[in-house]
């Protein structure tokens, strides 16, 4: 069986990358909380029924947004570990540490693809009623 090279260097590389996906869930998670906060200041003046909808698919945004970050950072967290693992020249934990981290980044991912296709079919709905009221 070929031999796997492993660094401490290797859970590094993750780190840029990491880092620009927590910024950009971070960046999804604000715009979130004020949509949320100017919708409910609208449907205190209007009570339209349509904005009930709107935040109730908000709140379930902001739920996988937040957990995005959660296993983004955890991932993160898993990688540092890793490093600490590697440094200490513990190098078969130092890979479990980094095979957790990669999981953590995929699920990270799955939920992100799982929020945009709630995202696409809110603004579906919207076009749809912008088409109705054009025809």
């Amino acid at each position: 069986m070929e031999e796997i090279y492993f660094s401490i260097t290797t859970p590094a590389l993750l780190f840029s990358a990491i880092s620009l996906i927590m910024l950009a869930y971070t960046n999804r998670f604000l715009s979130y909380a004020t949509l949320v906060r100017s919708l409910h200041d609208t449907f205190v003046k209007t009570k339209e029924p349509i904005l009930l909808w709107q935040i109730k698919n908000l709140r379930k945004r902001l739920y996988l947004t937040r957990s995005m970050q959660f296993f983004g950072i955890s991932s993160l967290l898993l990688c540092v570990v890793s490093m600490l693992l590697m440094f200490l020249q513990i190098t078969f934990g130092a890979m479990i540490a980094f095979g957790i981290a990669l999981v953590f980044l995929i699920i990270s991912l799955i939920l992100l693809i799982w929020e945009i296709q709630i995202s696409v079919h809110a603004l579906k709905i919207h076009i749809h009623d912008i088409e109705k009221d054009i025809n």
